[in-house]
């Protein structure tokens, strides 16, 4: 649109905004090599990261470039549309509510907006997302949840062996995997980024939150050291995955893994795009510490909740960095 400033509702208050000098150059996640993934030291890595981080980087991983090139290629297809045509989408005009396109993250909530815009897919099954989805990007992003779930399943049956669960039987997948979504996030280049945020600090609500990045960076994490107030920036690396602990994992397993706040800047030179997919349990499940968790006597911290309970809590605000988590607390 040309515009020389950003519009009044989306200047952030002082406090919203990242301050260079909370930035660890230095520092970086993990990064993890899956091409041995059958090895112990690569189970033991992602345990690990998932404890002190709740962030890494996967790279290895049998998700092929171009299938990630292509949800790439289908996100920009999306937005370059024309208004009317993605408004298809929008809450108003939506046939249903697993297809939602919008801005920000809960306007209604919202002080001040976040420069972004985005295309939510929640995944029922393959013949709803071939009469649903825009025809635009649905093969690509199909396509691209069908090659990550052997690397979903690869990492979580790591995680879960690093808390002495043995199998993942039907009830448990459904508490880690039983239901997916799936955004692609927009965000335009913005005339002044500094007075704005891509998105504000939050917390996942997901089992696990898988991102692809593109090659402009901006996710920043904060980081595990000091004094608490650090963020690290996440480093584009061409073909890898970054994953997350969301808060549900963080629950299930009585936080030995830990759900971390991160953010996204806006840029003011490049349009930037992720594609994240939340791996989480389904809305019925009913989520708590799992039992083998508390079987050497180790006290619950989290009450039994229902997710979705859980979820409408985390859409209710505004991304404020608060922890979410706290809402199942005992």
């Amino acid at each position: 649109m040309g515009l020389k400033a950003p519009p009044k509702p989306y200047i952030q208050p002082l406090e919203e905004r990242l301050c260079i000098s909370k930035i660890v150059p230095q520092q970086s996640i993990p990064i993890i090599d899956m091409s041995h993934w059958k090895n112990p030291q690569v189970a033991s890595a992602v345990c690990d990261a998932a404890e002190k981080w709740g962030f890494f980087q996967i790279v290895n991983h049998d998700v092929p470039v171009e299938v990630l090139d292509n949800v790439k290629d289908a996100t920009y297809r999306f937005f370059d549309l024309p208004a009317d045509q993605k408004n298809k989408y929008s809450k108003e005009n939506s046939a249903s509510n697993n297809v939602r396109f919008g801005t920000s993250f809960s306007p209604e909530a919202e002080k001040s907006l976040e420069w972004k815009d985005y295309l939510s897919l929640f995944f029922v099954s393959e013949e709803e997302a071939s009469m649903l989805w825009p025809p635009v990007c649905r093969e690509q992003v199909l396509d691209y949840i069908r090659r990550t779930e052997v690397v979903i399943k690869k990492l979580l049956q790591m995680l879960m062996e690093g808390l002495n669960v043995k199998e993942i039987d039907e009830t448990k997948r459904s508490l880690l995997m039983g239901s997916i979504r799936t955004n692609l996030n927009y965000y335009p280049i913005c005339p002044d980024p500094e007075l704005t945020v891509g998105v504000g600090r939050h917390f996942d609500v997901s089992t696990l939150t898988i991102l692809l990045q593109d090659e402009i960076g901006g996710l920043y994490v904060r980081g595990n050291q000091g004094d608490g107030d650090n963020w690290i920036h996440v480093p584009p690396i061409k073909g890898s995955l970054v994953i997350n602990v969301g808060d549900a994992l963080q629950i299930l397993s009585n936080s030995q893994y830990k759900s971390v706040e991160h953010r996204v800047i806006a840029n003011g030179t490049k349009n930037r795009i992720s594609v994240p997919i939340f791996v989480n349990p389904k809305p019925t499940d009913i989520i708590g510490p799992l039992v083998e968790v508390l079987q050497n006597g180790e006290k619950p911290i989290y009450k039994q909740v229902l997710y979705s309970d859980h979820v409408k809590h985390f859409f209710r605000k505004a991304h404020d960095g608060k922890k979410t988590v706290e809402f199942a607390e005992i």
